[in-house]
């Protein structure tokens, strides 16, 4: 079993910055994992934001490309998802996943509030 605990959303103005982290418990093989950022606006799907895999290789919605980055800290067992000029449309539940790499199984957190007023 796995947990994932996300922080650092907020209430950020247009053209602002947060930095979400993602703890993860319960996983022993954490460097392994791809672990990923998910988003959720209200009335909409959950749709994908950033992955990074075990080789630190990164993958990005066009819609966040150029503006967040997504990091791994495998001593601290902790994903990051640093957001920049940030827009409205960036308002939504973030949501943190870990794809385990021995089994394929995926886990979420509970999901951290992003607003961003205009």
């Amino acid at each position: 079993q796995v947990q994932l605990v996300e922080s650092g959303g907020g209430l950020v103005q247009a053209g602002g910055s947060l930095r979400l982290s993602c703890a993860a418990s319960g996983s022993i093989f954490f460097s392994k994992n791809t672990m990923g950022w998910y988003r959720q606006a209200p009335g909409k799907q959950r749709e994908f934001v950033a992955t990074i895999t075990q080789g630190d290789s990164t993958n990005y919605a066009d819609s966040v490309k150029g503006r967040f980055t997504i990091s791994r800290d495998n001593a601290k067992n902790t994903v990051y998802l640093q957001m920049n000029s940030l827009k409205p449309e960036d308002a939504a539940v973030y949501y943190c996943n870990a794809n385990l790499y021995y089994t394929g199984r995926n886990f979420w957190g509970q999901g951290t509030q992003v607003t961003v007023s205009s």
